[in-house]
């Protein structure tokens, strides 16, 4: 992958954070995904998984927002984002997150999870549905933890990520 297309795809990721599209991810937007999921799989606040998701969300909001400002511009997210960011910081805070929409708990995602995680998160279900088919290559109907996230790493540090295409 391009650096033009790393940062394209960067470009994408903003956006889906951005909740409410003005071109600014706040500390609302950035925490409105944990919200959402939450909601999405009909969990509660005092579910070890919420409390979970949340402190990793505050924490990879505190690391993002390095200035403090409550707000963060494309490009700081641009200068911040990358592999060690990735490994060190967003894994936990996405990894909660697959941990909510994990309602079985068997530690991987069928269709239909993967599909109202990645729907909370601000992707299209169609587009949702088009990326779990791409990172399921070998077609057993289960996204395994490891295999998400490292899709996302390589889709953020611009290795590419048949998941990623599909969901953007």
């Amino acid at each position: 992958m391009t650096a033009t297309a790393a940062t394209a795809a960067r470009v994408r990721v903003f956006a889906m954070m951005d909740a409410d599209g003005d071109r600014v991810i706040t500390r609302h937007d950035y925490l409105s995904r944990i919200d959402r999921t939450v909601l999405a799989t009909g969990r509660t606040e005092d579910d070890p998984l919420v409390v979970a998701a949340r402190t990793e969300g505050l924490k990879a909001w505190s690391e993002m927002d390095a200035d403090g400002d409550g707000k963060l511009t494309f490009d700081e997210y641009d200068a911040w984002v990358g592999a060690d960011k990735f490994d060190n910081v967003c894994r936990f805070a996405l990894g909660a997150l697959f941990d909510l929409a994990d309602v079985d708990g068997d530690g991987v995602l069928h269709k239909a999870e993967f599909t109202t995680l990645r729907t909370a998160l601000n992707n299209p279900p169609g587009n949702a549905a088009a990326a779990f088919d791409a990172l399921d290559a070998d077609g057993d109907g289960l996204i395994g933890r490891d295999a998400y996230l490292a899709s996302i790493r390589a889709y953020i540090v611009g290795d590419g990520s048949p998941m990623g295409e599909a969901l953007y």
